[in-house]
């Protein structure tokens, strides 16, 4: 990049130097764009004005009310546990047939839950392996043949 270019702006950022910084006149040259970048820069309110207001496509309507939360410092709800829990019925409810029903069929589900997931556990277990040692195969073959498609193509030109 030309530092003395009055004509040529750059809006992404300052370049940097990774490497030669004991090399001579780097440093000056660093402070030279430095320097320029600053007389360039006029601050304002809102430096972006001049641009295009950007499209969030990704943001759900769920992510926009979590970072509204945010921005209003409001703490996050907890996870609600109470799914999980297998309350027996009220001392009041004792002796009724409904209520011990209810407790009943929660627990049954509950544990058919459970039971759900040590199966996909063992599954997992079982034949995830293979699934991940038969995609790292497909993976290489396409590799090779992306490749072998890029020799012809660069024989060709």
């Amino acid at each position: 990049m030309d530092v003395d270019s009055s004509d040529h702006i750059e809006i992404d950022a300052l370049p940097y130097i990774d490497q030669g910084y004991n090399d001579a006149g780097v440093r000056e040259a660093a402070m030279r764009m430095i320097e320029e970048e600053t007389r360039r820069y006029k601050p304002s309110k809102n430096y972006l004005e001049n641009f295009p207001p950007t499209k969030n496509t990704f943001e759900t309507p769920i992510l926009k009310a979590e970072f509204d939360r945010i921005a209003a410092r409001q703490p996050a709800e907890l996870l609600s546990m109470k799914r999980y829990e297998l309350p027996q019925p009220s001392a009041a409810q004792k002796n009724d047939l409904g209520a011990w029903q209810d407790a009943v069929d929660n627990s049954r589900a509950q544990l058919e839950h459970q039971a759900g997931r040590i199966m996909n556990l063992e599954l997992l277990s079982q034949y995830s392996s293979n699934e991940w040692k038969l995609h790292n195969n497909l993976m290489s073959a396409f590799v090779e043949q992306e490749q072998k498609s890029l020799k012809k193509l660069r024989l060709s030109a």
